[in-house]
């Protein structure tokens, strides 16, 4: 009951495998230069052999040795071997063969000769056949993982930044200030752009930075007359993409930086540049008081996602270095884009 269930999960591919490798292995087999054409007999000879390796393929392998059940697995493959052997030697040649190799059994080096290559090739492409399969099972399971964690991170960002400006609107709307019908302007286009435009791994370019451009419009407006904003974009091509909200939380990270550690003088600079091989150069610094307490702003939620989602896009075609020096904070980051398809 069991080996009909082993044998029932053979799909369709690996059942065309399996015959042309025993078709190919029986030429091998059956193939004697000393003796020209073809003998049926040799159908029921191969046949002993065939049987044997279907069950080391599909009995014994997934049964003990793919559950590292190694001592039994060789217990059972000389089990099967010497069966094969006895079938041999003890019915097939006394049957087809009774006057020569018939009258007696061969010695036991000469038989293992004739039957472990045989097996040897019949089990070893199946186990490699296994092997490509477990393969790709694990880089499926891999990129579902990877994928997960990806939606999993790109969510804990929405809410990071809906939470900030949420409270940023609510303390403009208490004030009854004239910005709060511009603020919610600004704010409903990038929320339209995170829920509707950002659920694709990639997104256009020129419609990432156009975002971000509403993005900062929208904090630039939170620090009116206590700072300047500077933002400049060189070269951006249309048909480039981006994994969406990567370079956002940089710029959010730069206006909180500041706007917690700075009542004046806040000075923010962006700059977005893409050269001819592709390859996207963000640039983002920010003004700060080193005497504040600001330590716990750089290594807030978003910033740390954002980093393990360059990881799990980008990996090795991205470089991030962001350093602090005479109350500046900077933010130097590179990507190899893709160009859309």
């Amino acid at each position: 009951m069991k080996a009909s269930l082993l044998f029932k999960k053979i799909s369709s591919r690996e059942l065309v495998f399996v015959i042309l490798l025993n078709i190919l292995v029986f030429i091998f087999y059956a193939f004697d230069k000393r003796i020209p054409g073809f003998q049926w007999h040799q159908i029921l000879f191969y046949l002993n052999f065939a049987i044997a390796g279907l069950i080391i393929n599909y009995i014994l392998l997934p049964k003990f040795l793919y559950n590292n059940k190694y001592l039994q697995f060789a217990i059972y493959i000389c089990f099967i071997v010497a069966l094969v052997i006895i079938i041999e030697e003890a019915v097939l040649e006394r049957i087809f063969y009774p006057d020569t190799r018939g009258k007696r059994f061969s010695n036991l080096f000469f038989n293992l000769l004739n039957t472990m290559p045989t097996l040897t090739i019949l089990a070893g492409f199946k186990f490699a056949w296994d092997a490509l399969k477990k393969q790709k099972e694990v880089q499926h399971l891999k990129n579902s993982v990877k994928e997960s964690e990806l939606q999993f991170l790109k969510s804990q960002i929405n809410p990071h930044f809906l939470f900030n400006n949420m409270n940023n609107l609510y303390a403009h709307a208490i004030e009854q200030s004239p910005k709060t019908p511009d603020i919610i302007l600004e704010l409903s286009a990038v929320l339209r752009y995170m829920l509707y435009e950002c659920k694709a791994k990639y997104v256009p370019l020129v419609k990432e930075i156009e975002q971000l451009k509403n993005y900062t419009n929208l904090h630039a407006l939170q620090i009116e007359g206590r700072g300047t904003v500077d933002f400049k974009t060189h070269n951006i091509s249309s048909n480039l993409q981006i994994a969406p909200l990567i370079i956002m939380v940089f710029v959010e990270n730069a206006f909180k930086h500041s706007a917690s550690s700075q009542t004046e003088a806040i000075n923010l600079a962006i700059s977005i540049n893409v050269d001819a091989d592709n390859v996207l150069h963000f640039k983002c610094s920010n003004t700060f008081n080193a005497l504040s307490n600001t330590q716990s702003l750089s290594n807030g939620i978003g910033l740390e996602n954002v980093k393990k989602r360059l990881e799990l896009i980008y990996p090795k075609q991205h470089q991030l270095k962001i350093s602090t020096q005479n109350d500046i904070y900077a933010v130097k980051l590179t990507i190899k884009l893709n160009e859309t398809t």
